[in-house]
């Protein structure tokens, strides 16, 4: 049987982790980022995604991140779900102990990349993680486009059933199909958020439960009410805002991610527009863009 995640719901934003122009981590700025998610209405943190560029930040410093959105989610009454998925099967389960020590009440745990595992191996890589961290929470990531490795309906579904602990999925494979066979036949608690900002009006319409947003980091309180408003059944004004931010969350993607997020996010005065390599600012054919995409949006 699933474990229960009641909790587990709504709108969760997969963090930017803002930089100093050297590259090393803007704290300041990170909690003002978190505190503004939590009082713009959202109340699911992931820090350490693809969003965070958290493969270009060393075990110590991810440990941090999460260790700051601890901090400020169990004042502000949030949870945190930790990015620590990677590619080494030994190497996540030491990460997802370090952040079960270090507060996140979940693990969003990617399919790993490069290495190109079968189906098999994907469902023998998250059950070896799921025993080892039995009492932790456990949300699939599944994005092909940047791992190179789909989790299938059937690995989902099997994993789901096998594995108490293993919750919920993140399911960013674009395949609408994929998803409602998910949805179809999962566990009574087991949890399908999206993972595209687009997508979560039709998903919530199929029965899902929630957002891991990118357009949140941008804007939180529009995204969490289009969400809570999707989930509710208030269809109308779930569209209207749907509609409303749907350019932004279009171009969010205009170039590799967070590089736009972060343009408009410095833009808004938010952070500094700094990533680490090998991603680089967007070009000025994007950022013409974004600025006509934000002043429709945004009103900037």
């Amino acid at each position: 049987m699933t474990m229960k995640t009641d909790w587990m719901r709504g709108c969760a934003t997969a963090l930017v982790t803002p930089f100093h122009k050297d590259g090393s981590i803007d704290e300041d700025c990170y909690l003002k980022l978190v505190e503004r998610q939590i009082k713009g209405g959202v109340k699911l943190l992931v820090p350490c995604g693809t969003t965070g560029e958290s493969v270009t930040m060393n075990e110590a410093e991810r440990l941090h991140v999460i260790s700051l959105t601890v901090g400020v989610a169990k004042c502000l009454g949030a949870h945190v779900i930790a990015g620590t998925g990677s590619n080494s099967t030994s190497a996540t389960i030491d990460f997802t102990r370090k952040a079960r020590e270090a507060g996140a009440d979940a693990a969003l745990i990617v399919a790993p990349y490069y290495n190109k595992p079968t189906q098999e191996g994907l469902f023998a890589h998250f059950s070896e993680i799921a025993k080892s961290v039995k009492d932790l929470p456990i949300m699939l990531y599944n994005v092909p486009s940047r791992t190179a490795a789909n989790i299938t309906a059937a690995t989902t579904l099997r994993l789901a059933e096998t594995h108490s602990n293993i919750v919920a999925t993140k399911e960013a494979s674009g395949d609408l199909s994929q998803v409602m066979h998910i949805l179809a036949d999962r566990p009574r608690e087991f949890k399908v958020f999206s993972g595209d900002d687009a997508s979560t009006l039709p998903l919530a319409v199929l029965g899902a439960d929630g957002l891991v947003s990118v357009c949140a980091n941008e804007m939180p309180r529009e995204t969490a009410r289009m969400v809570v408003h999707s989930l509710n059944g208030s269809f109308h004004f779930a569209r209207k805002l749907h509609y409303r931010l749907l350019p932004l969350m279009e171009a969010n993607f205009a170039e590799s991610s967070p590089a736009p997020c972060k343009f408009v996010m410095k833009e808004m005065g938010l952070l500094e527009e700094n990533l680490r390599l090998p991603l680089v600012p967007v070009s000025g054919e994007t950022r013409a863009r974004l600025k006509a995409v934000m002043k429709g949006v945004i009103g900037k």
